[in-house]
């Protein structure tokens, strides 16, 4: 029987912590599909009887991979989501992005977005966890669309929350492109017109 949240030792932490971070690897690799239960366990090095100490079954684990694939992927983007109120912020940002696929050669692509193509016609339930995924990426985006319309530098009739789900979905049409073909041309080309759609509306 799973443990209940909120009782777990540090010890049992780092333990559940190591599960799910050999299964969110195994599963970007491999596939959820043909990541076994047993795989992950040899992986983490533990035992079958820690895996259902903290995961009732493989969608437990799945639900949990979900959400530790979302925090790092969309984490490392929230020191950045404040200062996206200027036209330069969102440039910077963008090179940040550029910058982190050619640091790993445009391989592997978004972890949230290749769970997402696995999962979303399948389970409904992940489907509506991952979609909770990118909604909160889409509103740390908007945070500094938010705050530029709110000084002006963006015009009244714009739209943050269009202008954010634009930006979020260039960001990830160019990531697959840019997968697919080893080069960071269509996430540049991508990003590039999202942000001059965003400086339209100054």
């Amino acid at each position: 029987m799973p443990i209940k949240p909120g009782t777990l030792t540090a010890k049992g932490r780092e333990t559940k912590g190591r599960i799910v971070a050999a299964a969110a690897r195994l599963m970007f690799e491999n596939g959820v599909a043909d990541t076994t239960v047993e795989d992950v366990r040899a992986a983490a090095g533990v035992s079958n009887s820690q895996i259902y100490h903290y995961f009732k079954d493989k969608t437990a684990l799945v639900r949990a991979v979900i959400e530790y694939q979302s925090d790092a992927v969309i984490e490392p983007h929230e020191e950045w989501f404040a200062e996206l109120d200027t036209m330069a912020g969102l440039r910077q940002w963008r090179d940040l992005v550029v910058r982190k696929q050619r640091e790993l050669n445009c391989r592997g692509g978004c972890p949230i977005a290749v769970l997402a193509g696995q999962l979303a016609e399948y389970d409904e339930a992940a489907r509506l966890q991952l979609a909770h995924s990118f909604a909160r990426w889409s509103q740390g985006l908007r945070t500094g669309l938010l705050a530029m319309h709110a000084n002006g530098t963006l015009r009244a009739e714009a739209d943050p929350e269009a202008l954010a789900l634009a930006l979020l979905a260039s960001l990830q049409g160019g990531l697959l492109i840019t997968q697919l073909n080893r080069d960071t041309k269509p996430l540049e080309t991508a990003l590039d017109a999202a942000l001059a759609h965003i400086e339209a509306h100054t």
